[in-house]
């Protein structure tokens, strides 16, 4: 992410190429530490009060004392008030001693990756107990991520040893079955994504969660991930298996704009 404006909590604006973590912070030393993301449109922050709870629980999870919400928002309006762009990647950090918000530019590939639909390559995955958390250690997602990459695609869709499937390392995955969109179940060890949960309230057709065999996504009519800062992403390959870029992902999409619009 390419970093526009650093605020931390007790300091305020500060150079984003100043350190702001101290070399003995577990954060550094351990991992122990959360994050979150959201995505800002015409300056103000989408469903930030959703992802300032996940961020509590996070923190919850890694036996974090909880951060100061307030604190939170403000050092978000810092960090957007200060970037010149309004459409940004809205991310604060918590390590039990420092809070960090920053606002970063957003892919300008994105759009194109829209357009074309994402390839993604099946990794299998063994998961932790940190899985439902949004922590900072990434290394295995992004590791699988990178794979995923170097082996010609542009992202990883996680499946259990046993073949079911997970999400992908930085997004949730929905798919089409006919009339009906399918989802793995939270009770999965899987991030509840912000963006899911939304996807959940505004779409319009019959959803399904539940634990499903990779078999059963490779035989779907449409298949497409979401975050928040790619949004809804439509999937045109899943390893050698062909997706058409079908209508739930476009319809999705811009119902999802239209409600950060306000609509």
């Amino acid at each position: 992410m390419d970093v526009r404006a650093v605020a931390v909590a007790g300091k305020g604006l500060v150079d984003p190429d100043e350190p702001v973590f101290a070399a003995d912070d577990e954060a550094l030393l351990r991992g122990r530490s959360v994050f979150e993301t959201t995505r800002v449109y015409g300056g103000r922050p989408f469903l930030l009060d959703r992802h300032l709870a996940r961020f509590a629980v996070s923190s919850e999870r890694v036996r974090l004392p909880l951060p100061d919400r307030a604190e939170c928002e403000r050092l978000g309006e810092l960090v957007i008030d200060a970037s010149e762009e309004k459409e940004l990647a809205l991310r604060f950090y918590w390590t039990g001693r420092t809070l960090v918000a920053t606002a970063g530019g957003i892919d300008p590939d994105l759009e194109a990756q829209r357009a074309r639909g994402l390839r993604l390559a099946v990794v299998h995955w063994s998961t932790g107990a940190l899985a439902s958390a949004k922590s900072m250690s990434y290394a295995e997602n992004i590791g699988a991520q990178d794979a995923a990459i170097a082996g010609g695609a542009d992202d990883a869709l996680l499946v259990g040893h046993d073949l079911t499937v997970l999400e992908a390392p930085t997004a949730n995955v929905f798919w089409r079955e006919g009339e009906s969109l399918v989802t793995p179940s939270l009770q999965l060890p899987i991030l509840a994504g912000v963006t899911r949960g939304l996807v959940l309230e505004i779409v319009k057709r019959e959803t399904v969660e539940g634990v499903f065999p990779l078999a059963r996504l490779l035989d779907a009519d449409e298949v497409f991930i979401c975050s928040s800062i790619r949004e809804v992403m439509p999937v045109a390959a899943v390893d050698d298996k062909t997706f058409d870029l079908g209508p739930a992902a476009h319809e999705l999409q811009h119902a999802l704009r239209r409600r950060a619009a306000g609509a």
